[in-house]
C-alpha cells in the first residue's frame, strides 16, 4: 500500500453511511474531532471497516479510541501498514 493520506480518508468519509451530507470535508479537518465533524463512534467504525476492506489492514475495534481526529487516524493506519498488519 502506498502511504494512506488525508485525501483518501476524506473520500471514505464522504461515502460512509449515516453521515450528515452537510458536513464540509473540504477544509482543514485534520485536527478536528470526528464528533465535531458529525461522525459518531459507529460512523468511525464504518470508516475503519472500509479502510480494512480497501487495504487489507487489520484494525482492531478498540483502535477507534486512538483515532479521535482524521490526522490521528491517518497516522495510525500508516503505522499499521508499515508494521505489515495485513489480513
Amino acid at each position: 500500500m502506498s502511504r494512506f493520506d488525508l485525501d483518501e480518508l476524506r473520500q471514505i468519509m464522504r461515502s460512509s453511511a449515516g453521515v450528515d451530507e452537510g458536513v464540509d470535508l473540504a477544509g482543514d479537518i485534520g485536527d478536528l474531532e470526528f464528533g465535531d465533524l458529525g461522525y459518531d463512534s459507529l460512523a468511525v467504525l464504518e470508516l475503519v471497516s472500509q479502510v480494512q476492506r480497501a487495504h487489507g489492514i487489520v484494525i482492531p475495534d478498540e483502535a477507534v479510541e486512538e483515532m479521535p481526529t482524521p490526522n490521528r487516524a491517518v497516522e495510525y493506519i500508516n503505522r499499521l501498514a508499515m508494521e505489515g498488519n495485513r489480513s
